[in-house]
């Protein structure tokens, strides 16, 4: 049974987000930091596949469409296991609140779709802790489907599982391959105690929903900063400016 940061005496809290793509998880994360970091708490966000160690390989297998399934899971894997070691941990440890777009859940639902075997993927994530608050956002495949395409052309070939050779029509691909990985998603659910919200709802009232909860399970005074944030470098000389223009004119 995996134990949450809380329960391994970890001074900070994890709070990660699930979903498709086109979910609205991303939106909802970036907001609840602005909130987080408006109220005064310390708070550092991290995302998916975006460690400096994997990131251009990553990409340039994608794009020459090289990836196995296997190979797709193990570079996803070092690529946590890097920003965990050397990002999440010492925030942790240093009191902050970690917010997570897509966290080891994310290569459970994936992976397994793409015909990785469960307790594999399970182990070579097994160095990981549980969130101490998992949002899951729940948005049909159609609302998930027309989010990606306002802000794009066309679909990716790995997002659509095009890799998988599902359909030739990518939509129908993106469908089929989105709803196998809704089905890990909802099977998870219960064994890491995932918040399930409705992710067809309106971006403000999801908003609501999150905030309230993370009050309800977390001890936001905790975390709250004991001095303000430092000011940017542009706004601290055009204070020392300020300073010195009164000094003279007085």
């Amino acid at each position: 049974m995996m134990k949450t940061f809380a329960e391994l005496d970890f001074p900070g809290r994890l709070i990660a987000v699930e979903g498709l793509d086109g979910s609205g998880k991303s939106t909802q994360i970036y907001l609840l930091k602005r909130w987080l970091e408006a109220e005064g708490i310390k708070v550092y966000f991290s995302e998916w596949n975006s460690s400096e160690l994997v990131k251009s390989a990553t990409s340039k297998g994608k794009k020459r469409e090289l990836l196995t399934p296997t190979t797709f899971s193990l570079i996803h894997a070092t690529d946590f296991a890097d920003r965990y070691e050397r990002h999440l941990l010492p925030l942790l440890r240093a009191g902050y609140i970690v917010l997570c777009d897509r966290y080891i859940f994310t290569a459970f639902a994936r992976d397994v779709t793409r015909g990785c075997p469960p307790d594999w993927v399970r182990g070579i994530y097994s160095f990981a802790a549980q969130p101490d608050l998992t949002f899951f956002f729940k948005a049909d495949l159609e609302v998930s489907l027309n989010r990606i395409l306002k802000g794009r052309p066309k679909l990716k070939f790995f997002e659509a599982g095009m890799d998988l050779r599902l359909s030739s029509d990518p939509y129908e691909s993106f469908r089929i391959f989105q709803g196998r990985i809704l089905k890990q998603y909802m099977a998870m659910s219960r064994e890491f105690n995932f918040v399930v919200t409705d992710a067809n709802r309106n971006v403000e009232t999801q908003q609501a929903a999150v905030r309230k909860r993370v009050r309800e399970r977390i001890d936001l005074e905790r975390f709250r900063r004991r001095s303000p944030l430092p000011l940017p470098p542009a706004v601290q000389r055009t204070n020392r400016v300020e300073e010195m223009e009164e000094d003279s004119a007085a």
